[in-house]
């Protein structure tokens, strides 16, 4: 249900900073002179974010679906460049009121301390100075997005976009396969200069945010500000050695089993998506009616009220699942926390990657739904390895009920081993970007060239060598380029590492007790983030843990599910 505004105007229309400036003057002003009005303000504060935010995320999301729409492009660039920037002024001098308030008014329910410490962190790394910088870095970031939607090859005739194209590398006819992945990636080195010059510019941008906070770089400034409290950045490197110790090889294996299933002398980068059995491509769905439907259908088979869910926001047109030319890659669920309903995008082109993306934005949605009644817009606001350990979940846990979209058994067992096989390669995928981003950033001076080197470097650390590369290998060494994060948002990836984990010992919980693994998962999700990350996994009935002997036993326990399933 959305949320009836109390503190700010029902018909207000922000055209301009004067729009909104007065809500900001009045949290200013207002007196602090006790808890009750200390809540008071964050209630009124927090409905003016949810409002805020929602406004960003229309303008965000109208961009995205149209990157050749000037009028929406114009609007997220009018939010990001002048509204923003004077927002960044205020929400720093409102988080120093309300810290020298509550020094004076202690607030002691114990949901304030993971809010009350990010703001701390917020105030300690801001720097006025940065406010402009911020703004630049958001346009220049959507460049990227604009970039990637207009890639497109021709192939028998017809213009596929790049996501479309991809259907063809599980074709049957190996010709085809490799066809269509020279004519990719031959699409993508058109413009690998033009990302280039782009990433060049967000990182001298981003050093010089860095050092206006003090720090030697981008990376450790990151940390901070990305509000990682529970890790430190040397269990990160420690991750991404436990991962190219004890993930790699199993990787290798399941490309081994690949390979011989192809009865193939050498496997190629085109021959990873394509049956192991030379059976067609699995089509789950129809079309993007059809998809929603079936997953809605799944959900309910997991628990009735996330069906719900999903049907609320079909019902609702929250959702634009078709992919098209002028449309940016990518798909994401993008909760709004005044309407209460989240929006997901993607680009569906009827193929299972579509029905592991909609089972993963679920379960984002889902989690935006099990919060949704948290009084404050920071409780919400969850970082990122609570928000994929939501969605990462509910994909191992979905596909427990996969048979709303396979009639046929064999079907269903392959697009589960396809699923498995994909949870034990994007370990060592995170990594590799993980690591990337470390060294993009700690030598910031480096030229293109060096650059990539070193993700040639970094890849060959945890890339399988089983996949023989050949001519391809200049396609190898522009691979980073496909990956929006590094662009858009520096840093978010290696929680889909740690989710990963968690999201196996959740479907292992479930395998074992559905009911009582549903419930913990729900009573975490529910919690949104007024625990701290060690917390809310604990609540979820699992360990937030990444170390070497955690991540074996969980890759031991997939590997026999894999096994199970490959021998059935």
């Amino acid at each position: 249900m959305k949320t009836i505004r109390k503190f700010v105007d029902q018909q207000l229309k922000i055209v301009n900073w004067d729009s909104i400036k007065t809500y900001f003057e009045n949290l200013e002003t207002r007196e602090l002179n006790n808890s009750t009005a200390i809540q008071s303000w964050l209630q009124n504060r927090s409905e003016l974010e949810a409002v805020l935010e929602e406004e960003l995320a229309w303008r965000y999301i109208r961009m995205n679906c149209d990157t050749e729409n000037k009028e929406w492009s114009d609007a997220f660039e009018l939010f990001v460049s002048q509204i923003d920037p004077e927002i960044s002024k205020f929400t720093n001098i409102l988080n120093a009121k309300f810290t020298q308030a509550i020094e004076k008014h202690p607030l002691t329910d114990k949901k304030y301390f993971t809010m009350l410490r990010a703001i701390k962190k917020e105030m300690q790394i801001f720097r006025k100075k940065n406010i402009p910088i911020f703004a630049q870095l958001q346009t220049e970031e959507q460049k990227y997005g604009a970039i990637a939607a207009k890639m497109t090859i021709d192939h028998n005739g017809e213009e596929l976009t790049l996501h479309a194209a991809a259907n063809f590398l599980k074709d049957l006819d190996r010709n085809v396969r490799q066809t269509v992945y020279q004519k990719i990636n031959d699409r993508r080195l058109q413009d690998s200069k033009k990302l280039h010059n782009l990433l060049d510019k967000l990182i001298q941008k981003r050093h010089q945010v860095a050092r206006n906070a003090d720090f030697d770089n981008f990376a450790d400034y990151k940390f901070q500000a990305m509000g990682r409290f529970d890790y430190t950045q040397k269990d990160c490197y420690d991750f991404h050695q436990a991962i190219s110790e004890n993930v790699k090889p199993l990787v290798e294996k399941t490309h081994k089993h690949r390979k011989q299933k192809l009865q193939l002398d050498t496997l190629k980068p085109w021959d990873t998506e394509v049956d192991t059995e030379l059976k067609p491509a699995l089509q789950p769905f129809k079309n993007s009616e059809e998809l929603i439907d079936k997953t809605i259908q799944c959900f309910r088979r997991v628990r009735p009220l996330y069906g719900d869910f999903l049907q609320e926001m079909k019902d609702n047109k929250y959702l634009d699942l078709d992919a098209r030319k002028g449309k940016a890659p990518g798909g994401f669920n993008y909760p709004l926390h005044e309407s209460n309903i989240p929006f997901i995008y993607m680009n569906s082109t009827g193929n299972l990657r579509d029905l592991e993306t909609i089972v993963h934005e679920g379960g984002h949605a889902v989690h935006a739904f099990l919060s949704a009644d948290l009084e404050l817009v920071n409780f919400k606001e969850t970082p990122s390895e609570v928000a994929e350990l939501a969605s990462m979940s509910m994909e191992l846990i979905s596909m427990e009920h996969w048979d709303v979209f396979f009639d046929n058994p064999a079907d269903l067992k392959r697009a589960k081993i396809h699923q498995l096989e994909g949870v034990i390669a994007v370990l060592p995928w995170v990594a590799t970007v993980d690591k990337f981003q470390h060294w993009l950033y700690q030598i910031p001076n480096h030229t293109p060239q060096q650059r990539d080197e070193a993700w040639a470097t970094i890849e060959a650390q945890f890339g399988s060598s089983e996949i023989q590369w050949g001519e391809q290998e200049a396609f190898r060494r522009n691979a980073w380029q496909r990956q929006l994060h590094i662009f858009e948002v520096p840093f978010y990836y290696i929680e889909y590492g740690i989710s990963q984990l968690g999201a196996i010992a959740v479907w292992r919980n479930y395998k074992n007790n559905p009911q009582k693994a549903l419930d913990q998962y729900e009573s975490a999700l529910k919690l949104g983030y007024t625990k701290t990350i060690p917390e809310i996994y604990q609540t979820a009935g699992i360990e937030f843990n990444f170390s070497t002997a955690y991540i074996n036993d969980l890759m031991t326990f997939v590997e026999l599910e894999l096994n199970k399933l490959y021998a059935s």
